[in-house]
């Protein structure tokens, strides 16, 4: 079979419907439209969270809650996690290289979840004290970084009016 007799399959091409184009084309007149109304006119669009003047669902609902706009946020890494990381001396570093942490620009917390089967020396922003304690029961050292705390801050979204 040549390239020049090739054609799509059976059923795979149809033909565009042809709107507005007379009364014997089955959608001539109105074209499909209705009569009258809005949604009728020409350049006729609407947003997808318009509900046709009712009160619209994010003013019916409540506002709940409060975000604290001078949280401080923080990584965290469990103690149980630290076996993943290759080197004895653990810091942020480390933890990008083992997958623990998304970025080293971030504040990194270490909790207490999970056991430490060997010895490291942590360097990170924050301890839990039963991360403290767990880490120096295995015979490590816990060492924090003295960093402005303000430079971290979660950022906060502009509110929406």
């Amino acid at each position: 079979m040549g390239r020049y007799e090739i054609s799509p399959s059976e059923g795979s091409r149809q033909t565009r419907k042809r709107i507005g184009r007379g009364t014997g084309s089955g959608t001539g007149k109105t074209a499909g439209k209705g009569h009258k109304g809005q949604k009728a006119r020409s350049g006729y669009s609407y947003r997808a969270w318009f509900e046709g003047g009712q009160m619209p669902l994010q003013r019916r609902v409540p506002k709940r809650g409060f975000k604290n706009p001078f949280r401080t946020a923080y990584d965290v890494v469990n103690v149980g996690d630290l076996d993943r990381v290759k080197t004895e001396q653990i810091d942020k570093e480390a933890l990008k290289e083992a997958g623990l942490i998304r970025s080293t620009n971030i504040l990194v917390k270490v909790l207490g979840n999970g056991k430490l089967d060997k010895t490291v020396n942590v360097t990170v922003d924050a301890f839990s004290s039963s991360a403290r304690t767990a880490i120096e029961v295995a015979g490590g050292t816990c060492t924090v970084i003295q960093t402005d705390r303000r430079d971290f801050r979660a950022k906060r979204k502009p509110a929406d009016n």
